[in-house]
C-alpha cells in the first residue's frame, strides 16, 4: 500500500516540477527574445545612420521616432482596462527601463564622465582616448539610448493592447462553440484538417505584433499592426473551436 502511494506523490512532485520548469523556460524565452529584439532595433538604427539611409541626420530619427510615438499615446490611448491612464503608464515605464538599463548599470555615469572631463583632474592616457572614441561614437551611443525609450513606449503599448486580444478571442471561442453545435446537430462534416491548420495560426498571431512592432524602424500607428493580427487570433480561435472534434 505505501509503494502505490509514494509512487504517486513522487509523480505528482515530478509533474509540478514539470510546469514550474515549463513556466521558467518560458519566461526565459521571452526575455532573450526581447534582448535580442532592442538589440535588432539598436542595430538597424545605427545601419541607418552609418549609410545615410535616414534623411534626417545623427540621432534626428530616433528623437522623432520617441516624439511620435508619445504624440499618438496622448492622441488615441485614453482610455484602457489595465490602468486608468494609459499615455502616463507607457512613459512611467519606459522612465523606469531606462533606469534600470543605464542608470543603475553606470552606463549614464560613464558616458557623463566621458563626455564632460572633470576640472582639474588630470586625465590619464587611458581615459583620454575612451574620451576620443566615445566623441567618434558619441551619436551612437545616444541613438542606442534614444531607441531604448521607443522600444519601452512600444512594449508598454504592446502590454496594453493585450485586452483586444483576451476580448476578440473570447468572440471567436463564442462564435465557433455555437457553430460547432449546431454542426454537430445538423449533422455536418468534421474537419481535423482545418483544425491543425488553425492551430498553426494561433501561435505567429499571438507573437508577430511584438516581432514586427518592436522592431521597425519607422513610426507606425500600433493600430496597424495589433487589430490586424488580433483578428487573425480571434478567426484562428473560431475556426479552432467550430472544428474541434471531441465532446467538451
Amino acid at each position: 500500500m505505501a509503494a502505490p502511494a509514494v509512487q504517486r506523490s513522487s509523480a505528482q512532485q515530478a509533474a509540478e516540477q514539470g510546469i514550474l520548469a515549463r513556466w521558467v523556460t518560458r519566461l526565459l524565452q521571452g526575455l532573450i527574445f526581447l534582448i535580442i529584439t532592442l538589440g535588432f532595433s539598436i542595430a538597424t538604427e545605427w545601419t541607418g545612420m552609418a549609410t545615410g539611409f535616414w534623411d534626417e541626420a545623427g540621432t534626428q530619427h530616433c528623437q522623432i521616432m520617441l516624439e511620435q510615438e508619445l504624440s499618438v499615446l496622448n492622441a488615441d490611448f485614453r482610455r484602457s482596462v489595465i490602468v486608468e491612464q494609459p499615455a502616463q503608464f507607457a512613459r512611467r515605464f519606459a522612465d523606469n527601463f531606462y533606469n534600470l538599463i543605464f542608470r543603475k548599470t553606470g552606463i549614464e555615469s560613464l558616458i557623463i564622465a566621458l563626455a564632460k572631463p572633470t576640472p582639474g583632474v588630470n586625465d590619464g592616457s587611458f581615459r583620454q582616448r575612451l574620451r576620443h572614441y566615445y566623441q567618434l561614437a558619441q551619436d551612437y551611443m545616444l541613438a542606442a539610448m534614444l531607441i531604448t525609450q521607443v522600444f519601452a513606449v512600444r512594449l508598454a503599448v504592446l502590454v496594453l493592447a493585450l485586452p483586444a486580444f483576451v476580448l476578440l478571442g473570447l468572440m471567436g471561442l463564442t462564435d465557433g462553440l455555437v457553430q460547432r453545435d449546431i454542426r454537430r446537430w445538423s449533422g455536418g462534416r468534421e474537419s481535423s484538417f482545418v483544425y491543425h491548420w488553425a492551430k498553426k495560426v494561433l501561435y505567429p498571431a499571438l507573437i508577430m505584433p511584438w516581432i514586427l512592432y518592436l522592431a521597425i524602424p519607422s513610426s507606425i500607428h500600433p493600430n496597424l499592426i495589433v487589430l490586424p493580427f488580433a483578428i487573425l487570433f480571434a478567426m484562428s480561435v473560431r475556426v479552432m473551436a467550430s472544428t474541434f472534434k471531441k465532446y467538451l
